[in-house]
């Protein structure tokens, strides 16, 4: 059985994941709307992701009898001012999200919570490697500048990225 403190908070990571999935589908949805497929499909496959983040946590707390607890999502901007400030705004939306899973991890810590602790290096593991993507497209864009052409040829680059392969939450870390 699981802590009912172990429980609120990995309900409220769960929606925390819903929530960044939201995120990055409306961003999808505005890099549509100015024409920009390769980094609407980008920011779709982060949707997605985040969407298996979700189940991930979800299926955790329904394996060890918790009651998952769905919330309500906040909706995400709609607009941005630019294709730099959008990226931005999905870094700082991963870095939010590393700070969320780092209190849950602390707190799995104080309560002697072992299980809840390893299954959640899963995710601190994998916020690094998105931080550092989401971060890389950050430098990218801030290096190309007002350049269309090198514009252009970064969304025709991210219209190639293909789903990852599906994580097993206890074999990869």
């Amino acid at each position: 059985m699981i802590a009912a403190t172990i429980q609120t908070a990995l309900n409220n990571q769960l929606n925390e994941e819903f929530s960044s999935a939201y995120g990055y589908l409306s961003v999808s949805a505005y890099f549509e709307n100015i024409d920009l497929r390769g980094c609407a499909h980008w920011m779709k496959l982060q949707y997605q992701e985040e969407l298996i983040h979700a189940d991930k946590i979800y299926t955790f707390i329904n394996d060890r009898d918790g009651q998952v607890t769905l919330q309500p999502i906040v909706a995400p901007p709609i607009k941005w001012d630019s294709p730099l400030h959008a990226f931005e705004s999905a870094l700082q939306g991963e870095q939010h999200l590393s700070e969320k899973i780092y209190q849950v991890v602390d707190l799995a810590l104080k309560e002697h919570d072992h299980a809840t602790h390893a299954f959640m290096q899963w995710f601190v593991n994998e916020q690094v490697e998105e931080e550092a993507m989401v971060r890389d497209m950050v430098r990218d864009l801030k290096l190309l500048g007002d350049s269309k052409d090198g514009l252009f040829l970064m969304d025709r680059d991210l219209a190639s990225r293909q789903p990852g392969p599906a994580r097993d939450t206890q074999t990869q870390g």
